[in-house]
Protein backbone atom coordinates (compact mmCIF):
# COMPACT_ATOMS: atom_id res chain seq x y z
CA UNK A 1 0.00 0.00 0.00
CA UNK A 2 1.21 3.45 -0.48
CA UNK A 3 2.04 5.78 2.29
CA UNK A 4 -0.10 8.65 2.02
CA UNK A 5 0.92 11.91 2.73
CA UNK A 6 -0.86 14.76 5.03
CA UNK A 7 -0.08 18.06 5.19
CA UNK A 8 -1.95 21.75 6.29
CA UNK A 9 -2.83 24.69 4.51
CA UNK A 10 -0.12 26.92 5.29
CA UNK A 11 1.90 24.64 2.63
CA UNK A 12 -0.33 27.00 0.31
CA UNK A 13 -0.80 23.43 -1.82
CA UNK A 14 -4.37 23.40 -3.78
CA UNK A 15 -5.42 21.35 -6.19
CA UNK A 16 -4.27 23.83 -9.29
CA UNK A 17 -1.24 23.49 -8.25
CA UNK A 18 -1.24 20.04 -6.80
CA UNK A 19 -0.66 18.37 -10.05
CA UNK A 20 -2.89 15.80 -9.33
CA UNK A 21 -1.23 14.71 -6.94
CA UNK A 22 -2.52 12.54 -3.82
CA UNK A 23 -2.29 14.74 -1.00
CA UNK A 24 -4.79 15.75 2.44
CA UNK A 25 -4.59 19.03 3.07
CA UNK A 26 -6.11 19.91 6.53
CA UNK A 27 -7.33 23.65 6.78
CA UNK A 28 -6.35 26.12 9.50
CA UNK A 29 -9.18 28.58 10.74
CA UNK A 30 -9.58 32.11 10.21
CA UNK A 31 -12.02 34.39 12.18
CA UNK A 32 -13.22 37.72 11.48
CA UNK A 33 -14.93 38.90 14.77
CA UNK A 34 -17.24 35.69 15.40
CA UNK A 35 -17.49 35.07 12.48
CA UNK A 36 -14.66 31.42 11.32
CA UNK A 37 -13.70 29.92 8.15
CA UNK A 38 -12.00 26.76 7.15
CA UNK A 39 -9.04 28.14 4.79
CA UNK A 40 -9.43 27.67 1.44
CA UNK A 41 -12.39 25.43 2.25
CA UNK A 42 -15.66 27.96 3.28
CA UNK A 43 -13.18 31.22 2.04
CA UNK A 44 -11.91 31.70 -0.77
CA UNK A 45 -8.53 33.78 -1.26
CA UNK A 46 -10.34 36.64 -2.94
CA UNK A 47 -13.08 36.90 -0.40
CA UNK A 48 -10.25 36.67 2.30
CA UNK A 49 -7.97 39.92 0.62
CA UNK A 50 -11.40 41.87 0.29
CA UNK A 51 -12.04 41.78 3.49
CA UNK A 52 -8.51 42.14 5.26
CA UNK A 53 -8.06 45.36 2.93
CA UNK A 54 -11.78 47.22 3.73
CA UNK A 55 -12.72 46.16 6.35
CA UNK A 56 -11.52 47.05 9.84
CA UNK A 57 -12.08 43.75 11.54
CA UNK A 58 -8.31 42.89 12.07
CA UNK A 59 -8.67 38.68 11.48
CA UNK A 60 -7.16 35.67 13.88
CA UNK A 61 -6.60 32.44 13.32
CA UNK A 62 -6.37 28.79 14.89
CA UNK A 63 -4.88 25.45 14.06
CA UNK A 64 -7.02 22.56 13.00
CA UNK A 65 -7.71 20.78 16.45
CA UNK A 66 -6.57 17.11 17.37
CA UNK A 67 -9.96 15.78 15.93
CA UNK A 68 -9.94 17.05 12.76
CA UNK A 69 -6.21 15.25 12.28
CA UNK A 70 -7.75 12.16 13.84
CA UNK A 71 -10.89 11.87 11.29
CA UNK A 72 -8.22 12.56 8.49
CA UNK A 73 -6.14 9.83 9.90
CA UNK A 74 -8.90 7.09 10.36
CA UNK A 75 -10.45 7.88 6.49
CA UNK A 76 -6.64 7.29 5.29
CA UNK A 77 -6.15 4.18 7.40
CA UNK A 78 -9.21 2.38 5.02
CA UNK A 79 -6.62 3.02 2.56
CA UNK A 80 -3.27 2.43 3.66
CA UNK A 81 -1.13 1.35 6.98
CA UNK A 82 1.57 4.31 6.65
CA UNK A 83 0.52 8.26 6.85
CA UNK A 84 2.96 10.77 6.82
CA UNK A 85 2.27 14.09 8.33
CA UNK A 86 4.19 17.21 7.55
CA UNK A 87 3.11 20.38 9.14
CA UNK A 88 4.13 23.92 9.40
CA UNK A 89 6.81 25.31 12.01
CA UNK A 90 5.81 24.22 15.74
CA UNK A 91 7.13 28.06 16.59
CA UNK A 92 4.23 29.88 14.23
CA UNK A 93 1.28 27.57 15.39
CA UNK A 94 -0.18 24.73 17.27
CA UNK A 95 -0.75 22.67 14.14
CA UNK A 96 2.18 19.85 14.81
CA UNK A 97 0.90 19.45 18.38
CA UNK A 98 -2.74 18.85 17.36
CA UNK A 99 -0.99 16.23 14.55
CA UNK A 100 0.64 14.35 17.32
CA UNK A 101 -1.86 14.43 19.68
CA UNK A 102 -4.31 13.07 16.90
CA UNK A 103 -2.49 10.01 17.01
CA UNK A 104 -4.10 9.06 20.57
CA UNK A 105 -6.75 9.88 19.39
CA UNK A 106 -6.96 6.87 15.95
CA UNK A 107 -10.08 4.44 15.89
CA UNK A 108 -8.06 2.69 13.05
CA UNK A 109 -4.82 0.95 13.37
CA UNK A 110 -2.52 2.84 11.47
CA UNK A 111 1.01 3.80 11.60
CA UNK A 112 1.38 7.39 11.71
CA UNK A 113 5.10 9.77 12.01
CA UNK A 114 4.54 13.40 11.96
CA UNK A 115 7.47 16.04 10.59
CA UNK A 116 7.40 19.24 11.99
CA UNK A 117 8.94 21.69 9.04
CA UNK A 118 10.05 24.35 10.65
CA UNK A 119 9.17 26.34 7.62
CA UNK A 120 5.90 27.46 6.13
CA UNK A 121 3.96 28.08 2.35
CA UNK A 122 5.72 27.06 -0.41
CA UNK A 123 8.71 25.92 1.29
CA UNK A 124 6.95 23.49 3.28
CA UNK A 125 4.62 22.64 -0.33
CA UNK A 126 7.67 21.76 -2.58
CA UNK A 127 8.82 19.19 -0.14
CA UNK A 128 4.94 18.13 0.07
CA UNK A 129 5.09 17.63 -3.99
CA UNK A 130 8.47 15.57 -3.65
CA UNK A 131 7.71 13.60 -0.84
CA UNK A 132 3.97 12.77 -2.42
CA UNK A 133 5.92 11.80 -6.13
CA UNK A 134 8.07 9.23 -3.76
CA UNK A 135 5.50 8.01 -1.74
CA UNK A 136 3.32 7.32 -5.30
CA UNK A 137 6.95 5.88 -6.47
CA UNK A 138 6.44 3.28 -3.97
CA UNK A 139 8.89 4.44 -1.04
CA UNK A 140 8.00 3.33 2.29
CA UNK A 141 7.64 5.43 5.61
CA UNK A 142 11.00 5.48 7.09
CA UNK A 143 12.65 5.83 4.32
CA UNK A 144 10.22 8.50 3.25
CA UNK A 145 11.09 10.54 6.63
CA UNK A 146 14.46 10.35 5.90
CA UNK A 147 13.75 11.78 2.29
CA UNK A 148 12.01 14.93 3.71
CA UNK A 149 14.37 16.28 6.45
CA UNK A 150 16.90 15.79 3.62
CA UNK A 151 14.37 17.95 1.29
CA UNK A 152 14.00 19.94 3.61
CA UNK A 153 17.19 21.77 4.31
CA UNK A 154 17.30 22.06 0.50
CA UNK A 155 14.26 24.47 0.77
CA UNK A 156 15.13 27.90 0.69
CA UNK A 157 12.47 30.42 1.00
CA UNK A 158 11.98 34.23 0.47
CA UNK A 159 9.16 36.58 0.94
CA UNK A 160 8.88 40.22 0.44
CA UNK A 161 6.70 42.64 2.54
CA UNK A 162 4.86 45.78 1.69
CA UNK A 163 4.33 46.10 5.32
CA UNK A 164 4.78 44.53 8.36
CA UNK A 165 2.24 45.75 10.76
CA UNK A 166 0.06 42.61 9.81
CA UNK A 167 2.70 40.20 10.67
CA UNK A 168 3.41 42.40 14.10
CA UNK A 169 -0.42 42.52 14.89
CA UNK A 170 -0.51 38.57 14.67
CA UNK A 171 2.63 38.20 17.01
CA UNK A 172 4.27 36.15 14.73
CA UNK A 173 6.83 38.74 13.78
CA UNK A 174 10.30 36.84 15.48
CA UNK A 175 13.38 38.35 14.75
CA UNK A 176 11.95 40.75 12.43
CA UNK A 177 10.93 43.16 15.23
CA UNK A 178 13.77 45.13 14.66
CA UNK A 179 12.65 46.38 11.03
CA UNK A 180 9.21 47.58 12.52
CA UNK A 181 10.89 51.19 13.47
CA UNK A 182 12.37 51.65 9.68
CA UNK A 183 11.30 54.31 7.22
CA UNK A 184 7.77 53.63 5.83
CA UNK A 185 9.54 53.91 2.47
CA UNK A 186 11.90 50.54 3.69
CA UNK A 187 10.13 47.27 2.42
CA UNK A 188 11.26 44.31 4.12
CA UNK A 189 12.54 41.21 2.92
CA UNK A 190 12.26 38.13 5.43
CA UNK A 191 12.86 34.26 5.56
CA UNK A 192 12.24 31.44 8.10
CA UNK A 193 15.17 30.64 9.56
CA UNK A 194 15.17 27.72 12.49
CA UNK A 195 11.45 27.75 12.22
CA UNK A 196 10.99 31.27 13.58
CA UNK A 197 10.28 34.84 11.31
CA UNK A 198 14.20 36.38 11.01
CA UNK A 199 14.73 39.46 8.53
CA UNK A 200 16.93 39.34 5.56
CA UNK A 201 17.43 42.96 4.05
CA UNK A 202 15.47 46.08 3.24
CA UNK A 203 15.00 47.48 0.10
CA UNK A 204 12.73 50.63 -1.34
CA UNK A 205 10.39 49.36 -3.59
CA UNK A 206 8.27 46.34 -4.61
CA UNK A 207 10.36 46.73 -8.26
CA UNK A 208 13.60 46.34 -5.74
CA UNK A 209 12.42 43.96 -3.89
CA UNK A 210 11.14 41.58 -6.85
CA UNK A 211 14.37 42.15 -8.39
CA UNK A 212 15.95 40.90 -5.05
CA UNK A 213 13.80 37.86 -5.30
CA UNK A 214 14.81 36.79 -8.66
CA UNK A 215 18.73 37.31 -8.04
CA UNK A 216 17.90 34.55 -5.08
CA UNK A 217 15.99 32.32 -7.37
CA UNK A 218 18.60 32.18 -10.06
CA UNK A 219 21.76 32.28 -7.82
CA UNK A 220 21.43 28.41 -7.46
CA UNK A 221 23.61 26.12 -9.44
CA UNK A 222 21.22 23.15 -9.04
CA UNK A 223 17.60 23.64 -8.62
CA UNK A 224 15.22 20.78 -8.46
CA UNK A 225 11.66 22.79 -8.29
CA UNK A 226 10.78 26.54 -7.77
CA UNK A 227 7.69 28.78 -6.41
CA UNK A 228 6.29 32.01 -6.83
CA UNK A 229 3.35 33.27 -4.43
CA UNK A 230 1.68 36.67 -3.84
CA UNK A 231 -1.11 37.42 -1.60
CA UNK A 232 -3.13 40.42 -3.79
CA UNK A 233 -0.35 40.93 -7.23
CA UNK A 234 -0.90 38.27 -9.75
CA UNK A 235 0.27 40.81 -12.22
CA UNK A 236 3.76 41.38 -10.84
CA UNK A 237 4.28 37.46 -9.79
CA UNK A 238 3.42 36.59 -13.57
CA UNK A 239 5.94 39.00 -14.88
CA UNK A 240 7.98 37.38 -12.05
CA UNK A 241 7.60 34.00 -13.37
CA UNK A 242 7.90 34.99 -16.93
CA UNK A 243 11.31 36.28 -15.75
CA UNK A 244 12.29 33.19 -14.19
CA UNK A 245 11.09 30.71 -16.90
CA UNK A 246 13.62 32.67 -19.43
CA UNK A 247 16.49 32.22 -17.04
CA UNK A 248 15.34 28.52 -16.00
CA UNK A 249 13.54 26.90 -18.92
CA UNK A 250 13.46 23.47 -18.02
CA UNK A 251 12.57 23.92 -14.34
CA UNK A 252 9.11 23.53 -13.29
CA UNK A 253 7.78 26.96 -11.03
CA UNK A 254 4.59 26.09 -8.61
CA UNK A 255 2.09 28.72 -9.04
CA UNK A 256 0.14 29.75 -5.64
CA UNK A 257 -1.89 32.45 -3.53
CA UNK A 258 -1.13 32.85 0.31
CA UNK A 259 -3.65 31.44 2.44
CA UNK A 260 -6.02 33.04 4.16
CA UNK A 261 -4.29 32.29 7.21
CA UNK A 262 -1.08 32.70 6.10
CA UNK A 263 -1.80 36.33 4.47
CA UNK A 264 -3.47 37.60 7.34
CA UNK A 265 0.20 37.58 8.50
CA UNK A 266 1.54 38.88 5.48
CA UNK A 267 -0.86 41.11 4.80
CA UNK A 268 -1.31 42.87 0.80
CA UNK A 269 1.22 42.81 -1.66
CA UNK A 270 3.32 40.26 -0.43
CA UNK A 271 5.36 38.19 -3.02
CA UNK A 272 7.45 34.82 -1.96
CA UNK A 273 9.85 32.72 -3.70
CA UNK A 274 10.83 29.01 -3.03
CA UNK A 275 13.54 26.97 -4.42
CA UNK A 276 14.00 23.42 -4.01
CA UNK A 277 17.85 23.21 -4.02
CA UNK A 278 19.08 20.29 -6.55
CA UNK A 279 21.59 18.21 -5.15
CA UNK A 280 23.72 17.68 -8.47
CA UNK A 281 23.78 14.37 -8.54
Amino acid sequence: MTVKIVTDSLSDITDDNSGGLDITVVPLTVLFGRETYLDRVTITTEEFYRRLTTQDIVPTTTQPTPQAFADVYNRLAEETDEILVITLSSKLSGTYQSAMGAIEMMEKKCRVEVIDSQTVAMALGLVVLAATRAAQEGMRLDALVDFVHQALSRAHFLVYFDTLKYLAKGGRIGKAQGMLGSMLSIKPIITIKEGEISPVTRVRSQAAGIEYLYNFATSFPHIEALAVEHSTQPEAADRLVDRLAVSLPDKLIVRSVVSPVLGTYAGPNAIAVTVLEGTGI
